[in-house]
């Protein structure tokens, strides 16, 4: 039995893929440095999307969406919220989108890890 992927067709579970790392450390952005990963297993760019993993620890992020984003949140927690300072608390198995222009922060509350998938 063979266990290859029918076309077009993306596993998320490939353990090859090397992630994308980084530090965010605008103090217009976020409230004290944090670091970042994650793994881009689709990527668009003529539809202007982009799915995978993202991981990160305790942070708090200010934003202004110009792109949709689907987000499911497979460990952690995480907290938005917008301008009016209307919130909500996300944690694992919880799905939701954001969508563009939404402005406001997002928090993580705890280490989080989350599957996405941004058109934007």
């Amino acid at each position: 039995m063979t266990t290859a992927l029918p076309k077009h067709v993306i596993d998320f579970k490939d353990q090859a893929l090397a992630p994308l790392e980084r530090e965010i450390n605008d103090p217009e952005l976020v409230d004290a440095p944090y670091r970042s990963a994650t793994w881009r297993h689709f990527n668009e760019l003529g539809k202007k999307a982009i799915a995978g993993i993202w991981e990160a620890g305790p942070h708090l992020e200010r934003c202004e969406c110009d792109f949709d984003e689907l987000c499911h949140i497979l460990e952690g927690t995480v907290r938005l919220t917008d301008n009016e300072r209307k919130s909500r608390t996300f944690g694992p198995g919880d799905s939701f989108v954001i969508a563009a222009g939404f402005q406001g922060t997002w928090e993580n509350l705890t280490e989080v890890r989350k599957v996405f998938f941004i058109l934007g």
